[in-house]
């Protein structure tokens, strides 16, 4: 099962903590300012890859849909 789902929407991408892994890695590595929409934070293009890499170099599973 994945830890987290990336979705693109245009613009921007979506990104889905699916457990308690993913929401604990976004409570360290992502501002709790950061936009949300619905429970998917709102990432920017430019940044959704870095967000991957460091969500998968800690070990988490990022699916794309």
């Amino acid at each position: 099962m994945a830890d987290f789902r990336v979705q693109n929407e245009g613009t921007i991408a979506l990104l889905y903590p699916l457990t308690d892994a993913a929401r604990d890695w976004v409570a360290v590595h992502i501002p709790e300012d950061a936009q949300r929409f619905g429970n998917a934070i709102v990432v920017e293009h430019r940044y959704i890859f870095d967000i991957i890499d460091g969500a998968t170099a800690d070990g988490l599973i990022v699916e794309a849909k």
